[in-house]
């Protein structure tokens, strides 16, 4: 089974990784983690900052286009169900 990391623990490492005061290298020694742990937390740390900065309407306008997606796969998936259903009749 894979280790779980607390999300405190990779906003450290991550932010130590952006700083760039040790290499990936030295970050995954010290940590005792794989560094491509350490490398994918920098990136998915980096890619959340534009979202934290954000104004709250562009936040507002991707949680209502995350809302749709889910909308849309919930529609097809009961679409399935129903034509699954009046099949079986």
């Amino acid at each position: 089974m894979r280790k779980q990391y607390p999300g405190n623990f990779k906003a450290k490492v991550a932010l130590e990784a952006i700083r760039s005061e040790d290499t990936i290298a030295e970050l995954s020694s010290k940590y005792e983690i794989h560094r491509a742990l350490v490398m994918r937390w920098k990136k998915e740390a980096l890619s959340a900052l534009p979202d934290i900065f954000g104004t709250g309407k562009e936040r507002e306008q991707k949680d209502q286009q995350k809302l749709i997606e889910e909308l849309y796969m919930q529609i097809g998936q009961l679409k399935v169900e129903n034509d699954w259903l009046k099949k079986k009749s």
